[in-house]
């Protein structure tokens, strides 16, 4: 595929009706109708930009934000050159991308990067490989993933045993292995991994028993243990995930302490609280002695809320404001935990019946809804890529891609990788372990 191109006429690719353009950024003809030069000035043709772009994303989907801008910069040479504002690309790569911080040069070059990635997604576009690893000396045979974290440059991989082995993408390569600290456990799979938090410079992960380690990656620091886990009081952690500014951990076994939320940079506990897991405590101490279904699971948006779900009810709460629930509901039919995912603004879910729903995570509202089309419903897994347009399922070997914004079923991943045991999804990448102990990654960041 082409590069990112140079010249600073050519700004925004061509249109498609929507689906983000096939052709390459083309500079505006000149013989097409132009009003007069100069009559607006540049700020006021800059916002009316990026509200066409944000609106057409919002109606269409983010991909039909580019066509939008293709025609706003073909009005005339002043419009053009509002092309040129890195404000203006920095405001629509946050907005409609959801990208905080550069990975290239330039705002507008981020912008066009992630649109061209977003449509590697639509059409299938990706690069496959597998991740090998050394397996530890005392590794025995019922080691098994048990989550999986992405970063722009890493992969964490966390076991059944308790480590977590970290993985370069760019090259491909096994980076670290990192063991949580040894201690005296309730339980055969208490230490086993049930959460990642995961950036290009920390890596945060949590055991079932509630520790929960901290390590900076490429920095000959140790691991440390950030907080010691107190399952008789707490119960089993059965999820934990989080962000910069907030770690949410999700318990199972003590009534009326489902969420604790810890402030991420003082690593203090901010809130204990909340019944979303009581009437699946029995499953949560179950997971420690034994092979389990998920019992639960928990999301942080990119709206400093979170999202929560087990076999029977979904809850929204706030994360700055202790808690406070914003909207909850419960289930007809029985959720498949597996499959639950929440990416910016929406979240994902599959019944006992196959029926995936997409709803929005303040309102609840459902953006649409499609069949999840497999034989049977046995460890079926679920995620939504970064900025929350995919939703991909995998069942019986077989990941599918369906668009989250209208639940159209796009493609079947030409791999089939066995039964999986775990998978997530960025705005690039999606990764899954299989059983078998192999760990699968497809790069749609191929430009």
């Amino acid at each position: 595929m082409s590069s990112s191109p140079s010249s600073s006429s050519q700004y925004v690719e061509g249109a498609d009706g929507g689906n983000g353009g096939a052709g390459e950024f083309e500079r505006p003809s000149s013989s097409r109708r132009r009003s007069g030069d100069g009559v607006w000035p540049d700020h006021v043709v800059e916002a009316l930009a990026s509200q066409v772009a944000i609106d057409a994303s919002r109606s269409v989907g983010r991909l039909a934000a580019a066509p939008a801008l293709f025609n706003i910069f073909q009005v005339c040479s002043t419009w053009r050159a509002v092309s040129r504002s890195e404000l203006l690309w920095e405001n629509l790569t946050r907005r409609i991308w959801n990208r905080n911080h550069l990975l290239h040069h330039t705002w507008r070059d981020e912008y066009i990067y992630r649109h061209r990635t977003a449509r590697n997604f639509r059409l299938s576009r990706y690069i496959y490989t597998t991740l090998h690893f050394v397996p530890s000396a005392n590794n025995n045979d019922g080691l098994s993933c048990r989550r999986l974290a992405l970063s722009d440059h890493y992969l964490a991989a966390g076991f059944s045993d308790g480590t977590v082995r970290l993985f370069h993408i760019p090259t491909r390569l096994h980076f670290s292995t990192f063991h949580p600290y040894p201690r005296d456990r309730l339980g055969l799979f208490a230490p086993a991994v049930s959460g990642i938090i995961l950036s290009d410079t920390q890596l945060i992960f949590a055991s079932l028993d509630g520790d929960i380690h901290v390590a900076t990656i490429n920095n000959a620091a140790p691991l440390r243990r950030s907080q010691l886990g107190d399952v008789l009081n707490d119960g089993a952690l059965v999820d934990f995930t989080g962000c910069n500014r907030w770690w949410v951990g999700l318990y199972a076994g003590v009534q009326g302490r489902s969420f604790h939320i810890w402030d991420g940079e003082s690593e203090e506990i901010v809130f204990i609280g909340g019944s979303l897991t009581n009437t699946v405590a029995l499953n949560g101490w179950r997971s420690l002695t034994e092979p389990t279904e998920f019992v639960g699971r928990v999301r942080v948006t990119s709206q400093e809320t979170a999202v929560a779900c087990t076999r029977l009810r979904v809850i929204v709460f706030d994360l700055r404001h202790q808690g406070i629930v914003l909207g909850e509901e419960e289930f007809r039919r029985r959720i498949i935990v597996g499959t639950f995912d929440a990416s910016n603004e929406a979240f994902a879910v599959v019944n006992s019946r196959g029926v995936a729903r997409v709803r929005r995570v303040f309102t609840l509202e459902q953006v649409c809804r499609f069949p999840v089309e497999v034989e049977s419903m046995r460890g079926l897994l679920g995620c939504m890529n970064g900025v929350g347009v995919y939703a991909l399922m995998c069942g019986q070997g077989f990941i599918t891609a369906w668009d989250s914004e209208d639940g159209r079923r796009l493609y079947d991943f030409t791999e089939r990788i066995g039964e999986a045991n775990a998978m997530v999804a960025d705005d690039r990448y999606v990764a899954a372990s299989s059983t078998d102990g192999t760990i699968h990654l497809w790069d749609f960041g191929v430009q």
